[in-house]
């Protein structure tokens, strides 16, 4: 997956390719920064799924929108996002297994 703008640092370790869904009703802006020589910002939008490259030791913040601010709501480490890539090219990347130890989200009702 090509990031056009604010690609990854070349390093080492190999980037991930995460997955994140705003499953809120809320505006969120998903934010990493404590890569060195890196900076990561988008704007997610309800129901939206935001895909990106990242290093394993990044932590995504997602920041969700209020009227004239921002408040810093979670904080998940990117492996914990990334997903699994399956044995066929054709085929699309599966989301990783879910750890049971962690609350799943409300599901997403996206309107046709």
């Amino acid at each position: 997956m090509a990031q056009i703008l604010d690609p990854i640092p070349n390093d080492d370790n190999k980037a991930l390719l995460c997955c994140y869904v705003n499953a809120t009703s809320q505006i969120q802006v998903a934010r990493i920064t404590n890569v060195e020589d890196w900076y990561f910002e988008r704007v997610v939008f309800p129901g939206q799924r935001l895909m990106f490259e990242a290093m394993p030791q990044a932590i995504l913040e997602i920041h969700t929108g209020m009227m004239a601010s921002a408040i810093l709501s979670d904080t998940i480490p990117c492996y914990r996002l990334a997903m699994q890539e399956t044995g066929s090219e054709t085929d699309e990347p599966e989301p990783a297994p879910v750890n049971q130890d962690i609350p799943a989200a409300r599901p997403v009702a996206i309107a046709p």
